[in-house]
């Protein structure tokens, strides 16, 4: 009698349990490796990231770096910042040793996903206020976006990994993850948060400084940012604008030229106060700060190209102080892959404290 059975040929050699050809079993695992060691480098790089913030803001009460990829601010700080050290570790734990058992597979999972609820809040919020415009922005993708498809890549990584099989190999994609997390989250900052226009009602307008030519006028860079400035005063944003800035290429000092282009604008020359020791976005930024205690200036907007943004906000941060950002609004595309480039390193530099001389200069 002949067979009428629908199994095919492979599966009656193993006895009745289904197997996948050779071929497509390889495939699959080498799907799975990549998957994992992906996960890894994410998990690394998410992990010592937020357990280096939570150190830094207990060393530093005040300085949270940790809202630069998710905000908790909903929770009781105690609690969120409790969440995050938990949730800290198990992504090193992941990241380190994969194998962590089902009871480590199932917490990693469960803080995963409270980050992962956390996260999409983030991205709700972003779209509300980008809907009543109460934000505008050029790049309309928040990062929190990317940081809930990084948290599902680690996730689907976790899962992977419960089943047991061993992950020898894969170290230099585990590795090559890592190192591009390293690039792109301050990339990704740098279009998504500093691409977004944060204007409010505000005691002052702070405009950073960038080069004037040898002829005392200011090159294009700088008169994108003095007339963005002068517009937020002229639209009833603010009615005190600080210009900070640093030597001209001749003879006329940056603030000098910011002021007579402002002065040109119709900005009364009593609204107007210099920084003229504003070197760096370092400098800039503790300078104005004393020039905020002087005056009683609360609330600021901080004006610059988009590329600059992100740096210029960990800054004010670092000193305490809340700015809210607006990117110029520019007669040419200056983020050029060299001034992209700098600023990758310059938010990294900063982040860690070390000053950069003239940062914010252009080399146009």
């Amino acid at each position: 009698m002949l067979c009428s059975s629908a199994l095919p040929f492979a599966q009656l050699r193993s006895g009745g349990r289904a197997t996948a050809p050779p071929m497509r079993q390889a495939h699959t695992r080498q799907w799975r490796d990549v998957v994992t060691a992906v996960g890894r480098g994410l998990a690394l790089f998410l992990g010592g990231f937020t357990v280096l913030n939570l150190l830094r803001q207990w060393i530093v009460p005040g300085f949270d770096a940790n809202i630069w990829w998710i905000d908790l601010g909903w929770l009781p700080a105690s609690v969120g910042f409790a969440l995050l050290g938990l949730l800290s570790a198990h992504l090193l734990w992941f990241g380190l040793q994969p194998q962590m058992g089902i009871w480590g597979t199932r917490a990693t999972a469960w803080l995963g996903l409270i980050a992962a609820v956390a996260v999409t809040r983030n991205i709700i919020d972003f779209y509300l206020l980008l809907s009543n415009s109460t934000i505008t922005t050029s790049f309309p993708l928040p990062l929190s976006l990317f940081i809930l498809l990084a948290l599902t890549i680690i996730a689907v990584g976790v899962l992977l990994s419960a089943e047991g099989i061993k992950r020898k190999g894969r170290t230099w994609l585990l590795l090559s993850t890592l190192g591009v997390s390293l690039a792109l989250f301050p990339l990704l900052q740098i279009l998504c948060f500093g691409a977004t226009d944060y204007r409010r009602v505000a005691d002052a307008v702070v405009v950073f400084g960038a080069k004037a030519l040898p002829d005392g006028t200011p090159s294009l860079l700088l008169a994108d940012r003095v007339r963005t400035g002068v517009e937020l005063l002229q639209q009833g944003y603010a009615n005190r604008i600080i210009f900070s800035g640093g030597p001209g290429e001749g003879a006329v000092h940056e603030t000098e030229a910011m002021r007579g282009l402002a002065l040109q604008l119709g900005v009364p020359d009593s609204a107007i106060t210099l920084d003229r020791y504003g070197l760096s976005t370092r400098e800039t930024a503790l300078n104005t700060v004393q020039l905020f205690r002087q005056h009683n200036i609360h609330s600021v907007l901080a004006v610059s190209n988009f590329f600059h943004l992100p740096r210029i906000k960990m800054t004010y941060q670092q000193e305490g102080w809340q700015a809210f950002t607006v990117p110029a609004k520019e007669h040419f595309f200056s983020g050029t892959p060299w001034q992209l480039l700098r600023e990758v390193a310059g938010l990294w530099a900063y982040y860690w404290g070390v000053d950069d001389m003239n940062a914010n200069r252009s080399t146009e």
